[in-house]
This record gives C-alpha cells, sequence and structure tokens, in this order.
C-alpha cells in the first residue's frame, strides 16, 4: 500500500540562504531511489525557516529501505543545517473521500 512521508524540518536562521538549494540536492537523490513516488517541499507562509517534505512512496518497506540508506552511506548532512532534529510522520489511505 503506498505510504505518504511527512519530514517537517526547522532550518537555523543563518542556514537559510542555503537551504534551498541543498535540499534540492538532498530531493534529487530521493526521487531516484527505488520505490519514490514524488517529492514536494512546503514552505511556511508566516516562517521561511519552517519546511515540510512531503514524501510519497510504494511501500513503507521502501521508505524503510530509504531510512537506512539516508542513516549509512546516503547521509546528507542536512542535520547541520538544522535548528531542531526532524519530525518524521508517516500516513497510509485508509479511505476515499
Amino acid at each position: 500500500m503506498p505510504v505518504t512521508a511527512h519530514l517537517d524540518l526547522n532550518v537555523k536562521a543563518e542556514a537559510l540562504p542555503t537551504a534551498p538549494a541543498v535540499l534540492r540536492d538532498i530531493l534529487s537523490d530521493t526521487r531516484a531511489f527505488d520505490g519514490c513516488l514524488g517529492v514536494d517541499v512546503l514552505v511556511d507562509s508566516q516562517d521561511p525557516a519552517h519546511f515540510l517534505v512531503v514524501e510519497q512512496w510504494v511501500s513503507m518497506e521502501h521508505d524503510a529501505a530509504y531510512r537506512a540508506w539516508r542513516a549509512g552511506d546516503g547521509a546528507s548532512g542536512l542535520a547541520e543545517l538544522l535548528a531542531a532534529p526532524p519530525v518524521l510522520t508517516h500516513f497510509e489511505t485508509s479511505f476515499a473521500v
């Protein structure tokens, strides 16, 4: 079953000028990862340092493989830009409205 992952990020003020380009580079690898159906980045209209990365995956197994890769060989260095640890939440479609 497809899954949607929300990665909530708060970027340090001093990293804000470079954060979009860094995210763009990081997320090109995410988009190319097996099982990724798409990635969007949302920016809080009231707080430009608050980003929400919305990823869609074929399955939780694909997402888990991606997270394991990012924790190892695919480490991105994203944490250096962040003011707080990222918050990851997974969602599954339970019914159509």
